[in-house]
């Protein structure tokens, strides 16, 4: 069971960097970062992941994921460099597939795509997605991107991506190209992972709820034709619970992501070491 750390990334922080490297130093396999390009000051949208919907302060204050990972790999040697998510549908996919490539090159082969396309409506909208038709959006931006990623000349003919043969390098540093992780717990998400994705970030899950669907993912990969062992799941934002943690790797998750919360440096530093002690046995 890989053990991973899920996070916000602020510019009060400081250097992400500095955090990146105490992650990896107590032992942690990975860092993840969530993302909001914009957030938008008038809206009807509920956050889910509150008891009242209100939007938690840290969501407006994160910096740009890809940038802090980027800090993170040039001072870091083998830690996991996640997404959790990233927003794919609010971007330019010829680009977003540019940069995904670079960091991936750079960092020797560490990215970790995790994608999701949001439950911000306003935000979506703002940044040009098609919020009601925002998964039929992601399969066709996901699959254009795999294609620049594996094809010295790429081309992509669809409704939302289109696009002539085009040279894009580089290349990122994994074969064929960085796991794209769907998140969340849609009706239909694990059809879409068997069909296009190469992994599962659920949240806000029992380890009960993921045997059932570790099942239908069986299931659906047999209808399919695929090997289930190509589909990792790595379950999202849980506490420092080592039970827990361990009733998690029995239900056939590959990793963890352990959220943290504090948003001082010292008092990040502090508990990831909590963390770090409680679940990973460090001193």
């Amino acid at each position: 069971m890989k053990i991973g750390i899920s996070m916000s990334a602020t510019a009060s922080m400081g250097d992400f960097g500095v955090i990146a490297e105490k992650i990896e130093s107590l032992g942690f396999d990975s860092v993840w970062l969530p993302e909001h390009p914009v957030m938008p000051v008038n809206h009807n949208s509920i956050y889910a992941g509150s008891s009242d919907g209100s939007i938690p302060q840290q969501m407006y204050l994160g910096v740009n994921p890809l940038i802090a990972l980027s800090r993170a790999s040039a001072v870091t040697t083998h830690l996991g460099l996640g997404t959790a998510v990233n927003l794919i549908t609010e971007h330019n996919p010829l680009d977003l597939a540019k940069l995904i490539a670079t960091l991936d090159f750079y960092s020797g082969g560490r990215f970790l795509y995790g994608i999701g396309t949001g439950w911000f409506r306003e935000e979506a909208e703002i940044m040009g997605a098609d919020f009601d038709h925002r998964w039929t959006q992601a399969r066709e931006y996901v699959l254009a991107m795999k294609e620049i990623w594996t094809k010295e000349q790429a081309e992509y003919h669809g409704k939302y991506v289109d696009f002539p043969p085009i040279i894009c390098n580089p290349k990122p540093a994994q074969t064929p190209h960085p796991p794209v992780l769907l998140g969340g717990n849609a009706k239909n998400v694990l059809k879409r992972v068997v069909k296009w994705g190469d992994g599962w970030l659920p949240i806000r899950l029992s380890p009960e709820e993921i045997v059932q669907s570790k099942q239908k993912l069986l299931e659906l990969c047999d209808a399919e034709g695929r090997d289930p062992e190509t589909i990792q799941i790595t379950m999202h934002s849980i506490p420092a619970d080592k039970q827990l943690i361990s009733r998690f790797a029995d239900a056939g998750v590959n990793r963890v992501l352990v959220g943290v919360s504090s948003v001082t440096p010292q008092d990040i530093f502090e508990e990831l070491e909590q963390i770090a002690k409680t679940i990973l046995g460090s001193n």
